[in-house]
């Protein structure tokens, strides 16, 4: 598995799990001290503003962590719109050039309606994509081609990024499966 040229991957009919439109949201990071988390799920791929900048450095349009200088990495949960089946991720580090991390996966999860983040950081995520290498200022785009083969749809991912630094947005596109347990359904069918 490698990242892909983002004119070669193909999109069609599927759907951005991770739109802010749709619902997604950032839940939680363990670092945002650059840039907020929610910047990931904006539309677009992010701006450069060559004179923005905030107290803690220049304004970067994307989520940005601290650097380390021991071991560990930042993580971002997020959940997504609606429930599905990931089909191909796209970690864009648009604009981050020697501020990206140059390292990052993906794990998710199905948890039920309403769950605490306490109860999502004590569950056991699945690992979606392993720890790839990820390019600057670039669509990094990774097809799921074992997507199909879980039991069932994921509702949560967790970006990780090794060491740290900066990601413009990310993008979960695949199938939508909705919980129908959890849909209301009028009498009345319009």
């Amino acid at each position: 598995m490698s990242a892909k040229d983002p004119q070669a991957a193909t999109f069609t009919g599927l759907v951005n799990l991770a739109d802010e439109f749709l619902g997604a949201e950032a839940l939680a990071a363990n670092d945002e001290f650059f840039a907020p988390k929610e910047n990931l799920l904006k539309p677009g791929r992010g701006e450069f503003l060559p004179d923005a900048y905030t107290d803690r450095g220049k304004l970067m349009d994307g989520w940005e962590s601290r650097r380390k200088r021991g071991p560990g990495y930042d993580w971002c949960v997020i959940k997504l719109g609606t429930p599905g089946r990931v089909r191909v991720l796209d970690i864009d580090t648009n604009h981050f050039l020697g501020n990206n991390p140059p390292f990052a996966s993906v794990d998710a999860i199905q948890a039920p309606p309403g769950a605490s983040l306490e109860s999502l950081h004590d569950a056991d995520w699945v690992e979606l994509l392993p720890q790839m290498p990820i390019r600057p200022g670039s669509q990094n785009i990774f097809p799921i081609s074992h997507a199909a083969s879980w039991p069932s749809a994921w509702t949560h991912l967790r970006l990780n990024i090794y060491p740290d630094g900066g990601v413009a947005r990310f993008r979960a596109h695949g199938d939508v499966e909705p919980d129908w347990d959890c849909v209301e359904i009028d009498d009345e069918i319009r």
